[in-house]
């Protein structure tokens, strides 16, 4: 397989959230807004590449009776130091995602994408993984905290696009897209619609071509 295909498969076919089902704690809990949500895209997708890249190293001479044990030792490692640059450089962001920063280390993509993949390729292999299991996730988390914001308050990185009734315009918030049920609602219809995409796509692939039609 081709750096290219570990890079794009993730995004385009094997998105981590709407194929493998993985993620859905951290992207029903901070895709409220744009901003936090971009910053754990930026978190996750960070780790996802030091601990891929330390454990593609590390492949060889990681024993296997304490393996998952160390991986998680790395992770952890990766995840405390994403926490202390939020915290040092923007706290009020950090205050927002509270838990959730270091719930990454149990986050089913970076231990899965780690165990599958980094414990069987190259660094380099492994990077291009990492960055487009990162890219796949932080994908559906902005297009759930886009939806999220825009319906539930009118506006998109705290910028009003729809002047609400209160400022003296037409549109009235929904503001039960604040709540987490509407995450998992919309994570739901993005599976739902991206699957059939996807099987129709095969199906019009797999339909063989009759002599009249060619």
């Amino acid at each position: 397989m081709t750096l290219r295909r570990h890079l794009l498969d993730p995004i385009l076919h094997e998105n981590p959230v709407t194929v493998q089902i993985l993620g859905l704690c951290s992207a029903l809990a901070v895709s409220r807004t744009l901003e936090p949500a971009l910053i754990m895209a930026a978190a996750v997708t960070a780790v996802l590449v030091y601990s891929n890249l330390v454990i593609s190293l590390l492949r060889h001479v990681l024993p296997g009776s304490v393996r998952l044990i160390l991986e998680m030792t790395i992770i952890a490692s990766g995840v405390i130091v994403v926490d202390e640059v939020l915290k040092t450089y923007a706290p009020a962001i950090a205050e927002t995602l509270t838990v959730f920063v270091g719930l990454i280390i149990t986050n089913c993509i970076v231990l899965g994408r780690a165990e599958s993949f980094a414990l069987r390729n190259g660094p380099l292999h492994s990077i291009a993984d990492a960055v487009g299991n990162g890219i796949g996730y932080s994908l559906i988390l902005l297009t759930v905290a886009a939806i999220r914001e825009l319906v539930g308050t009118g506006s998109l990185f705290g910028v009003t696009l729809l002047p609400t009734l209160d400022a003296g315009g037409w549109y009235r918030p929904n503001h039960l897209m604040l709540y987490a049920p509407s995450a998992f609602f919309l994570i739901g219809f993005l599976i739902w619609g991206l699957r059939a995409l996807a099987a129709r796509h095969v199906a019009t692939a797999s339909t063989p071509v009759t002599r009249g039609q060619r």
